[in-house]
């Protein structure tokens, strides 16, 4: 170690720095890592409507519980259980005879009505002969014409009479009151009914048919603020669109429009009854059936959008990247929309002329310099899929473009 030393310290002061300076060549400066690559594109601006998704159950228009006009022994069922039927087809029989002898009766009483009447007619005018020759007083005169009042009065009497008996005879027949399906019977052969009491089935209408749905107080303002804006009119005035979609299907297949919005909201829920229409011809859509609806919700605007997977979720906000002028990668704070055509609507937050990183987002870092290729976005889907169901107002739960 001595021996090492001392060589070291036998070296001429002059050569010192040049042994330095070759050392210090020898070392190489460290590689800088490369510029992530990344593929950028402008946001597709579209024009878009928003539709707005609730849950309710399908209601029948006409829902009408049968009973008899008129009370007696059933005689037929003239239906199969569930079948449907005809405005006005027949459903019951009620024993006509009692019926059929009593308007016999009242077109009896009629005629007899009738003859009381030509008598009184006659003897009035003998009496205004007689008492223009001064053989008849005129008291006798007021009480023959006074019969013949009476005669004509009778004679409306009895033919209110046959008219009750001729309805009553044809309420023997209970026909079905609406046109649609009707539920089991509830009464055998043999069964006496009581009239407008007891329940012979059911009839419920099929076409048209409601969906029936509440709304949240903040969706219903919004509405309203977008009516009183010109935006949207309001559906308890306009029939806005609705379309529709069963517990077992991805899309929304069956469309209507609104037909009814209610007067006042339910002060325990803080929600509003609303009714869509539409029409049912095969008889499909079935009362009490559960779906979702999706209202319109906004009127037309432009929107920009971007796929969900250029979107990075911190907590509570949604951050974007995007690519400046000078190369670097910036980071913004965007509020996010609906689904449009498989993309997602960017509301705020980011310009129309700004390029958007679309891949390789965990290899970012605010201001870090990027290698962007440019591309361009296409939609990816021909309808709005997936969707969400939000639990309060907007924004909207789905949108579509124009």
């Amino acid at each position: 170690m001595t021996h090492r030393v001392l060589s070291f310290l036998a070296i001429p002061a002059g050569a010192l720095p040049g042994l330095l300076l070759l050392a210090g060549c020898t070392q190489e400066k460290p590689t800088p890592p490369p510029k992530p690559h990344v593929s950028v594109a402008f946001p597709l601006v579209r024009d878009v409507v928003d539709w707005d998704d609730y849950t309710g159950r399908f209601e029948a228009i006409q829902d009408v519980a049968v009973t008899p006009r008129v009370s007696g022994t059933i005689t037929q069922v003239l239906f199969r259980n569930g079948q449907d039927v005809k405005t006005g087809q027949p459903l019951f029989i009620i024993d006509p005879r009692p019926f059929h002898a009593a308007y016999l009766q009242a077109q009896a009483n009629l005629a007899r009505a009738n003859a009381t009447q030509v008598n009184a007619s006659t003897e009035l005018e003998r009496a205004r002969k007689l008492s223009g020759d001064a053989v008849l007083s005129k008291e006798d005169y007021d009480n023959r014409f006074a019969a013949l009042k009476t005669a004509d009065a009778d004679i409306d009497a009895q033919k209110a009479a046959v008219e009750t008996a001729r309805l009553n005879f044809e309420f023997t027949t209970v026909v079905a009151p609406v046109a649609g399906r009707a539920s089991d019977r509830k009464v055998s052969i043999g069964d006496v009914v009581v009239a407008n009491t007891t329940q012979l089935t059911r009839v419920v209408s099929l076409d048209p048919i409601w969906f029936d749905f509440e709304g949240a107080e903040a969706f219903y303002l919004k509405y309203v603020r977008q009516d009183v804006r010109g935006e949207r009119r309001s559906s308890r005035y306009a029939h806005n669109p609705v379309e529709i979609q069963l517990a077992d299907e991805t899309g929304y297949p069956h469309r209507g429009q609104m037909v009814f919005v209610d007067n006042a909201l339910d002060p325990r829920s803080g929600t509003i009854r609303a009714k869509a229409e539409l029409s049912n011809p095969d008889g499909f859509l079935t009362p009490g059936m559960f779906g979702r609806v999706r209202l319109l919700g906004s009127g037309t605007y432009k929107a920009m959008l971007i796929p969900d997977e250029s979107i990075v979720t911190d907590q509570t906000r949604r951050l974007v990247y995007v690519v400046g002028t000078n190369g670097k990668a910036i980071l913004r704070t965007v509020e996010t929309g609906p689904l449009v055509v498989g993309l997602r609507v960017i509301r705020e937050g980011l310009a129309p002329t700004e390029r958007v990183v679309l891949d390789g987002l965990a290899r970012l870092q605010p201001g870090a310099d990027v290698d962007a290729t440019q591309v361009t976005l296409k939609p990816r889907a021909t309808d709005t899929s997936p969707r969400s169901s939000p639990l309060t107002a907007p924004p909207s739960s789905e949108a579509e473009s124009k």
